[in-house]
């Protein structure tokens, strides 16, 4: 992370909003956990590519209570959800603070083992209804959402669902997907994410993706939120 004194050199209305509301505010309102807000602002750095802060707020993730399996499993999930150069554009960052607080592989997830329990009347009707709409048109998406996504990366066990659920949504909001957040913010209630929590994302998105996508996804979001009551 650029030393504020550096940022002052530059810019030092920045500098002062980064100290006073970012760290000084946002970080600290209680509609988050820190735990929480570290999952938003990894999801978003590595879905939108950027690259510079990122190893300061991996540390800080690990500070706020994420183990580094579960950091792991952000990175290959937002593979998915964020495009594969992204999470590996994360992986050098990733290394050198796993290295520089003595992590070994002992504390990643391995490649494959066990999995969570599969909801199969939820997944067949999910399926179902993507192969109906996109079956004759895109078979190749079709099988791999159904094979690769929703039959194997959700259900590992390395992450929680709802913590799965949580970087899912932030990526979609972080990237502008906002059509695709309807159904994964759904899917992140189900799995335990609460309205106000919802909210609280957005709050925080604005400053790590800025004030357009937040405000892209709040319709969104409402429309999801009023739905379930």
């Amino acid at each position: 992370m650029l030393k504020s004194d550096d940022v002052r050199a530059v810019a030092p209305a920045l500098e002062k909003y980064a100290h006073d509301v970012v760290l000084g505010d946002l970080w600290k309102r209680p509609g988050l956990s820190p735990r929480d807000r570290s999952i938003v602002t990894v999801a978003a750095l590595v879905a939108r590519d950027q690259t510079v802060e990122l190893p300061y707020y991996l540390g800080l993730a690990l500070d706020n209570g994420l183990k580094p399996a579960e950091i792991s499993e952000i990175i290959t999930h937002l593979a998915f959800y964020s495009g594969w150069a992204n999470a590996m554009d994360a992986i050098p960052a990733m290394r050198d603070v796993l290295e520089s607080r003595n992590v070994g592989a002992d504390q990643l997830p391995p490649a494959s083992g066990p999995q969570l329990p599969l909801d199969e009347a939820t997944e067949k009707q999910r399926a179902t209804r993507v192969g109906e709409q996109f079956g004759q048109i895109t078979p190749s998406l079709v099988q791999y959402t159904t094979d690769v996504l929703f039959r194997d990366l959700w259900l590992r066990p390395g992450l929680a669902p709802r913590d799965r659920s949580l970087v899912t949504v932030s990526a979609l909001v972080a990237t502008g997907q906002v059509a695709q957040i309807t159904y994964h913010l759904n899917r992140a209630m189900d799995n335990g994410l609460t309205r106000e929590e919802a909210g609280e994302v957005l709050g925080h998105l604005a400053f790590y993706a800025g004030w357009p996508n937040a405000f892209s996804a709040a319709p969104v979001v409402k429309d999801v939120i009023e739905k379930r009551r």
